[in-house]
């Protein structure tokens, strides 16, 4: 059995891998702790999938609910784990027959608006997945 710290680190540098940067309290830090220990400590830290797989299924389920906060940072997160654009649009596009149309069409239009954001930032003038 795992001792709280450790799970805590582990989960730690899981959060950092997926996000690259330190875990930050969000709308509790009780809440931050518990996604830290428990969701990034426990459940990314099994086997079975990798983290990349790992955060195409929470990229896939933050769009389905629609929230554009938490969706804009698991977009960050795939690009971080080096997954291209074009693999994002395309998970948001199949989204479109099983979570529905205004999902896909939200989703899309979040991740342009972070592509923009991200191509402003660097100085690229990207016209990816348009």
């Amino acid at each position: 059995m795992d001792r709280p710290v450790d799970r805590h680190e582990r989960g730690e540098a899981v959060f950092r891998q997926v996000f690259g940067r330190e875990p930050r309290p969000g709308s509790h830090p009780e809440f931050l702790r518990i996604t830290v220990d428990h969701l990034f400590g426990e459940i990314w830290s099994r086997p079975h999938l990798s983290v990349e797989e790992r955060e195409l299924v929470a990229l896939t389920a933050v769009a389905l609910a629609r929230t554009d906060w938490e969706l804009r940072g698991h977009i960050g997160a795939a690009l971080h784990l080096g997954m291209s654009r074009e693999k994002i649009v395309e998970v948001i596009i199949q989204l479109a027959y099983y979570g529905g149309w205004p999902v896909a069409n939200n989703g899309l239009r979040v991740a342009q608006d972070v592509f923009a954001e991200l191509d402003a930032a660097t100085g690229t003038d990207a016209d990816h997945d348009r």
